[in-house]
C-alpha cells in the first residue's frame, strides 16, 4: 500500500461533483451541439501528445492484431476517444497506415451523467464510428465489467488523479482508491496490454510507485513534456507513462 503518497482530499474526488458537472455539460450540449465540453490538460497540449504517442509508438505494437481495442477510464465526455478516432482516420486516409486494422473505442465512467453525455455526442456527431460507453465503478471489487472484458490499450487522462483526491478508506483492510487502482485495472489487461496514464498530481517517480508496487506491470515508455527547474529539481506539470503487462 502506498501510504507515503497522499494527496489532500477534494470535492473533485467525489461522484456528486462529477454527476453535477456532467449534468451541466449535457445541458450546454443540448443548447449548442458544438459545445462538447472540456478537453482536460488542454493547456499542456497533453491530448495531442497522447494521441501522437499512440499512433507513433503504441498502436504499431499491436499492428498484427486484426482488431485493436481501446478503453478510456473515466471517459467524461469521450473527447479523447473521439479525437483519437478522427486522427487515426486521417492517418489511414493520408498515409494508408493501419488500413487493415479495426479499432474499437470503449469508454467507462462511474458517473451515469458522463456516460449519457458521451453517448449523446457519439450519436449526434460520430454515428458511423465504433464507440461504446458504459457506467462502471472502477473500484468495485465485484465488477462484472472488469472481470469479463480485456483490452489492448487502456487510457487514463486524469482519472487516477481524481481517485487520489478522495482519501476515504474503501476496503476492509484499510486501503484507499489509489491503493487498489492498479490491481483493478490489471484485471482488464491481456498479456502485453498497455496502460497509458496521464497525471498532473503525481511526479513520475510517484506514479511509477503507485502502479508497480501492487502489480507486475512494468514501465514501457513515457511521453516527454516541456520541463522546468525549481529549487534544483527538474520536472514537468504533466506526466504520461505507459505500463506493460509483460507477464501472465
Amino acid at each position: 500500500m502506498t501510504e507515503e503518497i497522499k494527496l489532500n482530499s477534494s470535492k473533485l474526488g467525489t461522484k456528486e461533483y462529477w454527476d453535477n458537472f456532467y449534468k451541466k455539460e449535457q445541458q450546454n450540449f443540448k443548447n449548442n451541439n458544438d459545445d462538447t465540453g472540456e478537453c482536460w490538460f488542454d493547456d499542456s497540449d497533453a491530448e495531442s501528445k497522447i494521441i501522437q504517442f499512440l499512433i507513433n509508438e503504441l498502436i504499431p505494437y499491436f499492428i498484427e492484431n486484426s482488431t485493436i481495442s481501446f478503453l478510456d477510464l473515466g471517459t467524461g465526455n469521450g473527447h479523447l476517444l473521439f479525437q483519437l478516432s478522427e486522427d487515426l482516420q486521417e492517418v489511414i486516409e493520408l498515409e494508408g497506415a493501419f488500413h487493415e486494422n479495426e479499432f474499437v473505442f470503449h469508454g467507462i465512467d462511474y458517473s451515469s451523467d458522463s456516460v449519457l453525455f458521451a453517448q449523446d455526442i457519439a450519436s449526434k456527431k460520430y454515428s458511423n464510428n465504433n464507440f461504446k460507453f458504459d457506467q462502471v465503478d472502477l473500484l468495485s471489487s465485484n465488477s462484472e465489467f472488469l472481470n469479463n472484458n480485456k483490452f489492448d490499450i487502456i487510457l487514463d487522462k486524469g482519472t487516477l488523479d481524481a481517485i487520489a483526491l478522495n482519501q476515504d478508506i474503501i476496503t476492509e483492510d484499510g486501503k484507499r482508491g489509489m491503493d487498489i487502482y492498479a490491481t483493478q485495472v490489471k484485471k482488464m489487461m491481456k498479456f502485453d496490454s498497455i496502460l497509458l496514464i496521464t497525471s498532473c498530481n503525481f511526479t513520475e517517480k510517484e506514479l511509477i510507485k503507485v502502479i508497480t508496487s501492487q502489480t507486475n506491470l512494468e514501465v514501457y515508455d513515457k511521453i516527454n513534456y516541456p520541463s522546468f527547474q525549481f529549487g534544483g529539481v527538474k520536472g514537468s506539470t504533466v506526466v504520461s507513462i505507459a505500463f506493460c503487462r509483460a507477464e501472465s
